[in-house]
């Protein structure tokens, strides 16, 4: 890709029997707990490029955390259990501010089909030794720049 276009970051996440309610379907905290685990894997262990598995926030200093401060998620057709055939997820960031971030997410069943869900999420970035929101420094925010695209359209 271009500095121009924005990148996305793939990734699969494995099926869970567990991941079923009684209506033979994806339950709806499963679904979260999916957009939580792409999440942690974009952020924290994705290959973004340099050839390691640091994620997104690789150049943060060390603790500097995320914190979700808000998710709000969209479920846009039932998600059905296949053996062996992984859910599909998209993310991008949404939005830069001065401590926070937003993040969009798309879910999938198939690599052709249309999202099953989405979700706009809301991370402010924390200082640990001073329990204070940390300023997104130039270097992150280049990394994060990105990623840059618009938020994931919701009804």
């Amino acid at each position: 890709m271009t500095a121009e276009t924005p990148q996305v970051y793939d990734c699969e996440i494995q099926v869970r029997l567990r991941d079923l309610n009684v209506g033979g379907h994806v339950d709806n905290v499963e679904i979260a707990r999916v957009i939580s685990e792409a999440r942690t894997l974009f952020l924290r262990f994705a290959d973004i490029g340099t050839g390691e598995r640091t994620g997104l926030l690789g150049v943060m200093p060390v603790g500097v955390v995320e914190l979700v401060v808000s998710q709000s998620v969209e479920y846009r057709a039932e998600m059905y259990f296949s053996p062996f055939e992984p859910y599909l997820a998209r993310m991008w960031i949404s939005r830069i501010g001065t401590t926070s971030f937003g993040l969009s997410t798309e879910i999938r069943t198939s690599a052709e089909g249309e999202p099953t869900a989405v979700a706009e999420t809301t991370q402010v970035l924390r200082d640990t030794s001073t329990g204070d929101g940390w300023e997104i420094s130039d270097q992150a925010r280049e990394v994060l720049s990105r990623y840059l695209a618009a938020p994931v359209a919701m009804r």
